[in-house]
């Protein structure tokens, strides 16, 4: 017994994986969507790797441990209000957490969005009238607003899995986001980055493939309230924990909204 409650308490310990590279950062379509979406040099991943073996249950332990580890202060990047990439370096005192669903392999999640009028065979977003946004759709509606008729085409279940929610995040995109056209660079766009992020296993009973990941999203708060990943609350500035239990790493997408840059040979390198 003095043993198990010694292993509870433990503290995570943390460590810099600087030459880990995201294949959404490196390629170059992808980057020049992230530009016409304005959210390159506002969206970055780290990787960062632990110590003791992830248990979900102890996920709040872990996220508060993260944040208050010295490495994670002095390396973390965030965006400061001048848009300058700066370390953490607040003295985190608690974080709010949040599980998000993670049990996707394939991108079926997406289909009713083809079968509901939404897109054209053809691929391309129905345009539609909003009394707010002159060049509105169907998707953004669909995205956005609970009264509109194609809402529920996504189930509830299926809008908090971690895909669809970086599919909704890269759609709504940065202050001064030019929208596509057609459907495809969002859902090729968000797979990348999924693909990036969460690691799937071949269960060994079933031989089927299962997602071994585990994703949070967090908030960090010092003396002074909210610092990270901003100080002012926008459902289009996040930052997910991902946590893989198998190599002990955590890979974290962060992004602050506000205006991207306009080139590509502009984007900082951590």
């Amino acid at each position: 017994m003095a043993e198990e409650t010694h292993a509870f308490e433990q503290t995570y310990i943390f460590n810099l994986l600087p030459n880990k590279t995201f294949t959404f950062q490196q390629d170059l379509h992808t980057t020049g969507l992230l530009m016409k979406w304005s959210m390159l040099g506002r969206i970055s991943a780290q990787a960062f790797n632990f110590d003791h073996t992830f248990q979900s249950y102890r996920k709040n332990d872990f996220a508060l441990n993260f944040f208050q580890d010295p490495c994670v202060k002095n390396n973390l990047k965030t965006l400061d209000a001048s848009g300058a990439w700066k370390p953490l370096g607040s003295d985190v005192t608690h974080v709010d957490v949040e599980t998000v669903p993670c049990t996707k392999v394939s991108v079926d999640i997406f289909e009713p969005i083809f079968s509901s009028g939404i897109v054209r065979p053809s691929g391309h977003i129905v345009k539609c009238y909003h009394e707010v946004n002159p060049d509105f759709d169907e998707l953004r509606m669909m995205l956005l607003e609970e009264d509109s008729d194609n809402y529920h085409v996504v189930s509830p279940c299926d809008r908090q899995e971690f895909l669809f929610r970086l599919f909704k995040h890269i759609v709504l995109g940065g202050e001064l986001c030019q929208y596509e056209d057609v459907i495809s660079p969002y859902i090729e766009s968000a797979k990348m980055i999924y693909k990036d992020l969460v690691n799937v296993q071949k269960d060994s009973d079933t031989r089927e493939i299962r997602v071994a990941s585990t994703i949070l999203k967090v908030a960090a708060h010092d003396e002074n309230g909210l610092c990270y990943p901003s100080g002012r609350d926008n459902e289009q500035t996040f930052a997910y924990l991902c946590i893989d239990p198998f190599k002990r790493h955590v890979y974290v997408l962060y992004h602050s909204f506000g205006i991207g840059l306009l080139s590509n040979n502009s984007v900082p390198c951590f």
